[in-house]
């Protein structure tokens, strides 16, 4: 009885704060002008250094492992966007409460608009950086083709999911403040241990592929990454990441309801 009441208060939560997504798009949009108030090209400087970063590690690992740099620097720029949005939204999240402590113990707003907020605002950083990926396909004179439309529904499915990680990392870590530093040093094994700069098909034969599937980073990743380069997710990876999200939604709006009376005593 008490499950179905915590899962009744969470839902409510992120339903009110739903039908009142403005207010975090305003929040969202406003940290990133107050964060490049007095640059010139502002959010811009994002963007730059991204592109610089993604033509460094390409033409490097390009160079070392003898890569096709004509088919593995769209590769490795699809994957390094996608990844920065993942993780710079997971890492932010689980602060977004304890960054918001002054509005919560002041204002009374859905606990799930702070969580909207920090996926927003990366959601808006990876908007600027996604033009990245045309002008590097331009410059390598990679060919697109309409297989890039599926691209939407697959960040789709990636803000849903990363919705509800956020949403359980954020209760957690306001509970425990070193967790943080944990899910840190995670995302930093990840980035090695998920195809982004490398591709599975260099694996040895003796190595099963199994835990690259399994790895739900590869699979988010995938279901954009693909469709950029012309080719459509296989219907595995759909259905891994949907059952993901309901799965983990469960879980979020379970935690949330539970623990949401007593985030701003942890404050």
């Amino acid at each position: 009885m008490l499950k179905k009441i915590f899962f009744h208060i969470g839902f409510q939560d992120i339903l009110l704060a739903l039908s009142e997504c403005w207010l975090p798009c305003i929040l969202a949009w406003q940290d990133i002008s107050v964060r490049y108030k007095r640059s010139k090209i502002g959010q811009f400087w994002l963007t730059l250094n991204t592109l610089v970063y993604i033509a460094s590690l390409g033409l490097i690992f390009g160079t070392l492992f003898r890569f096709n740099l004509h088919e593995y620097l769209p590769n490795i720029c699809a994957a390094i966007l996608m990844w920065n949005f993942m993780t710079a939204s997971i890492s932010e999240g689980c602060q977004a409460f304890i960054g918001a402590d002054s509005i919560i113990l002041q204002v009374k707003l859905p606990f799930f608009t702070h969580i909207l907020r920090v996926v927003f605002r990366n959601a808006f950083i990876f908007g600027h950086n996604i033009i990245i990926f045309p002008i590097i396909v331009f410059f390598v004179g990679y060919t697109m083709n309409f297989c890039a439309l599926l691209a939407i529904p697959g960040l789709f499915f990636i803000l849903i999911n990363l919705l509800w990680v956020c949403t359980i990392l954020s209760v957690l870590c306001t509970r425990y403040r070193d967790l943080h530093q944990v899910v840190t040093s995670i995302l930093q094994i990840m980035f090695y241990a998920t195809p982004v700069v490398w591709d599975a098909k260099i694996l040895p034969v003796t190595v099963s592929l199994l835990w690259v599937h399994l790895n739900p980073f590869h699979n988010f990743i995938e279901l954009v990454k693909l469709p950029l380069l012309g080719f459509p997710p296989k219907a595995s990876e759909w259905l891994f990441c949907g059952a993901l999200a309901v799965i983990g939604w469960c879980l979020a709006f379970y935690v949330l309801g539970k623990y949401k009376q007593r985030i701003a005593y942890w404050l």
